[in-house]
């Protein structure tokens, strides 16, 4: 079995290594809740918001597969199997059954948020370790926060002075 050599001394490896593994788990997890959330809403909102988390599932989906194709490049074998997933995956998931449009934009938000947040500290973590996974890591961030943005907006409140 040959092995891929990474070009990162051991060090910087072992830092951008669990910063990819730990992003795998995170967007495939948010791949999953927004499927689960895509399949079970009801309410006013059900299609745009329907639609709308299709978005972030093909988003958390795309940058997975530029993760895991990361990973592998530096020889750090991506794992992205159901159980790792289950067993490691710490962002808010859904509830059982069927989930108001309103619940699904506020779970949203808050899922978002937080793979936003864990992002942050990896980006921070992999300045030094490895700057095109930084570079990598901010551009997910960059695409997430605008998801979670417009989540966000969904549930603003209507300014009853407006009429």
């Amino acid at each position: 079995m040959t092995v891929v050599k990474s070009t990162l001394p051991e060090e910087a490896l072992g830092v951008t290594g669990t910063a990819l593994q730990d992003t795998l788990v995170d967007l495939l997890g948010l791949s999953l809740v927004g499927k689960q959330a895509h399949w079970n809403i009801v309410g006013p909102r059900f299609r745009s918001i329907h639609l709308q988390l299709d978005e972030v599932v093909a988003t958390a989906r795309a940058h997975s597969d530029t993760v895991a194709e990361r990973a592998a490049a530096l020889g750090v074998s991506p794992d992205g199997r159901p159980e790792t997933i289950a067993a490691t995956f710490a962002l808010p998931g859904t509830k059982d059954g069927w989930l108001r449009d309103t619940e699904v934009v506020e779970l949203m938000v808050s899922s978002l948020e937080a793979a936003i947040g864990r992002l942050r500290e990896r980006i921070e973590a992999t300045e030094k370790a490895d700057p095109v996974t930084q570079d990598l890591l901010i551009a997910i961030t960059a695409d997430l926060e605008k998801q979670r943005w417009m989540f966000e907006a969904e549930n603003h409140p209507r300014d009853k002075s407006a009429g």
